[in-house]
């Protein structure tokens, strides 16, 4: 590296951290607009992770009239400076207007932090990182009309005591990165945000109580679908998305009257006795929450299990009825032809989150969102297996996009060493020809046409009956 370079990327490290808090870590980033393109670059946490589609599934329900897209760039095993050689076909090709780029988890190294000299050797590791972030900064400073977030990537867990393999340090090396980052953001007017200090700060709250807890249950590096949803959660916040109610409720029992009706409309409302009901039509979906541990990194722990871990369904998920002056008792409440539940007169009077209600009329159409979304995001991995084949061994043999018999005969002289390319090796062999991958995108066209077709809300009659 010559000395001007080594200059610059000193000024980097030397910059001063900002950060001594998950609040101040961090720094307001734009919400996505109607007809946004947006890319979320990075590693194998991008790649095989959800947090991107997490995302998604927030926009597809809440904001079902304006319609985003949200693509995968993640390749696993990467770093900066392979990240910068796949920006043309990767990234800029796909004419983002919004990218978001991640990266450190592998440019800080693994086996140095078991060496005599691992000081020495994470340092090298940093600058090199940083240098290639230089080229690849100057490269979205040329695209001036693209909304640009850094993103502090998520930790690596070194407190866990679910066994006893630790990098000692490396997280705090990492952090060197997020730091230059988060200068970056500052000094180019860009967005970032930090999932590393939250995320700490939640596991060691949570060892307190169980010493083994960790998002990453594999290798203390991947998060699991928990931790995913928990870096949705962060994104989302950064966003200023937070308090952006599905929608909210008040009616006045005794006066027949509409206290209050927030991204909704309220119609005929009617009282007979002791009954009440009225339409109910909102403008956006409840966020559903997965509870089958899908495909994650370890498969152990699902998007919804994150509720426990962060307040979303308090700030991003509230659903809120309240009807005042209710003749005391019990009362069955239904949405449609469903029932939901039965509910004192205080606690209507108090308010009810029906986004916690998995059977609502409302609910059940935002999960058929879920799982479509769900088949898209499994679909999208299709390609990212294959694009990963070809970063990981065949650009390195003068290969890159071959797509031949020649690729295929030098990836069987890698299966018997690569447990990762035996996992991968059978989508290559499909998604080596363009007439699969055209399909496959077909299928990802489709299935997001039907998504923004199914997912405006609908009116439902909302009844009242008091249980005598």
């Amino acid at each position: 590296m010559d000395n001007k370079r080594s200059m610059k990327v000193f000024l980097l490290l030397s910059l001063i951290y900002v950060s001594c808090s998950s609040l101040q870590a961090q720094m307001s980033i734009p919400r996505f607009e109607k007809g946004e393109r947006v890319v979320f670059v990075g590693n194998s946490i991008t790649h095989a992770g959800h947090y991107h589609s997490f995302v998604w599934l927030y926009y597809m329900t809440r904001f079902p009239d304006k319609p985003v897209t949200i693509m995968n760039a993640g390749i696993g095993g990467e770093s900066a400076w392979d990240i910068k050689d796949r920006l043309d076909y990767d990234v800029f090709n796909r004419k983002p207007t919004y990218v978001a780029l991640t990266f450190g988890m592998n440019d800080t190294g693994y086996d140095i932090y078991m060496k005599d000299n691992a000081k020495e050797l994470s340092e090298r590791q940093v600058a090199k990182s940083l240098e290639s972030y230089q080229e690849i900064e100057q490269r979205l400073l040329a695209k001036n009309k693209v909304t640009k977030v850094l993103i502090g990537g998520s930790p690596y867990d070194e407190t866990s005591r679910f066994n006893n393999f630790i990098l000692h340090g490396k997280n705090n090396v990492i952090l060197k990165i997020i730091d230059a980052q988060r200068a970056s953001a500052r000094k180019n007017g860009w967005g970032f945000v930090d999932f590393n200090l939250p995320m700490r700060e939640i596991s060691e709250r949570e060892q307190e109580k169980d010493s083994t807890f960790t998002f990453c249950r594999v290798d203390r590096i991947h998060p699991d679908n928990d931790g995913q949803m928990v870096m949705a959660y962060l994104f989302l916040k950064a966003q200023g998305l937070a308090g952006n109610e599905v929608s909210s409720v008040s009616i006045d029992a005794r006066n027949s009257a509409v206290v209050t009706s927030k991204n909704c409309k309220i119609s005929k409302l009617k009282k007979n006795g002791t009954d009440l009901t009225f339409d109910y039509l909102a403008n956006a979906l409840p966020y559903p929450l997965d509870s089958v541990p899908r495909h994650g990194w370890g498969n152990k722990r699902s998007q919804r299990d994150a509720m426990q871990l962060v307040p979303f369904m308090e700030e991003f998920n509230q659903e809120r009825l309240q009807v005042t002056d209710l003749e005391e008792g019990m009362y069955r409440l239904t949405i449609g032809d469903l029932f939901i539940d039965n509910l004192s007169s205080k606690e209507l009077a108090d308010g009810v989150n029906l986004a916690i209600y998995p059977n609502t009329p409302q609910y059940q159409q935002a999960a058929k969102i879920m799982y479509l979304n769900e088949e898209r995001f499994e679909v999208e991995k299709r390609f990212r297996e294959y694009l990963w084949t070809e970063c990981s061994f065949l650009k390195k043999e003068g290969l890159l996009f071959a797509d031949n018999q020649q690729a295929v005969d030098k990836l069987k002289e890698y299966l018997p060493k690569d447990i990762f390319l035996k996992a991968s090796y059978d989508w290559y062999i499909k998604a080596m020809h363009p007439e699969i991958r055209e399909v496959w995108g077909d299928y990802i066209k489709k299935i997001v046409e039907t998504i923004y077709k199914i997912n405006r809300p609908v009116t439902q009659k909302v009844r009242l009956t008091k249980i005598e």
